[in-house]
């Protein structure tokens, strides 16, 4: 491996690309760290993998759009998307229908629990976060470490459970944001997807959970 590509990424460094390109900060980081910090090369990554145009047209309102399905064969999965762009000529593409259609897919097989990190509750990160601190302390590191490992762990955690962090099942090599940033850049419009279900024959629903939760509290 060149030795370029082991330099240490600064925040600096990141900082300077995010202003140059709109992109967001896990972007820009790992633009840099596949560049070796050479930020030139680094608004190219980006630029090839749609992120940059992308992010200048996030902030675009998204109110058209389409749901979409998907069931598993056997009829044992299901699935429901919600994505929003912001014209009904784009929403009528073949290439957006396809997006939703390779979206649900993707659901069905991967069981996001969350579309983004941002969306993860406080509960559910602090139990994670807590679970991680155990482990790593019962193996006898140091604090300092503990609290890389944990942060190493989480970046896990959004990854698996993150639609957007997760890679995409018919192409590994780019994540269901990079798949959703080269739409955007193809089509010319913001695109989110605002929500999903996931349904599996028999699983218990979030109301059914909720309501076992106390039950579960007076038995303790």
């Amino acid at each position: 491996m060149p030795e370029t590509k082991k330099a240490a990424i600064s925040a600096q460094q990141v900082k300077e690309l995010r202003e140059r390109t709109g992109a967001g900060w896990m972007d820009c980081k790992a633009a840099l760290g596949e560049t070796g910090g050479e930020v030139e090369q680094a608004i190219a990554w980006l630029r090839k993998k749609g992120i940059a145009k992308a992010q200048r047209k996030a902030g675009r309102t998204t109110r058209e759009g389409a749901v979409g399905s998907y069931v598993h064969a056997g009829n044992k999965i299901g699935v429901l998307v919600e994505l929003n762009c912001e014209s009904d000529f784009v929403a009528r593409t073949d290439e957006f229908k396809q997006l939703v259609h390779d979206l649900a897919m993707h659901i069905a097989a991967a069981e996001p629990r969350f579309v983004t990190r941002e969306e993860v509750t406080p509960e559910v990160l602090n139990k994670e976060r807590e679970i991680y601190q155990e482990q790593a302390r019962a193996s006898g590191k140091p604090d300092p470490v503990v609290e890389r490992i944990v942060v190493g762990k989480l970046e896990k955690f959004y990854e698996e459970n993150c639609l957007y962090e997760q890679h995409f099942i018919r192409d590994d090599k780019h994540t269901i944001k990079e798949l959703i940033a080269a739409a955007i850049t193809k089509l010319g419009e913001n695109m989110t997807v605002r929500r999903f279900a996931r349904f599996k024959l028999g699983e218990p629903t979030m109301a059914a959970e909720a309501a076992a939760e106390p039950a579960k509290s007076g038995q303790a």
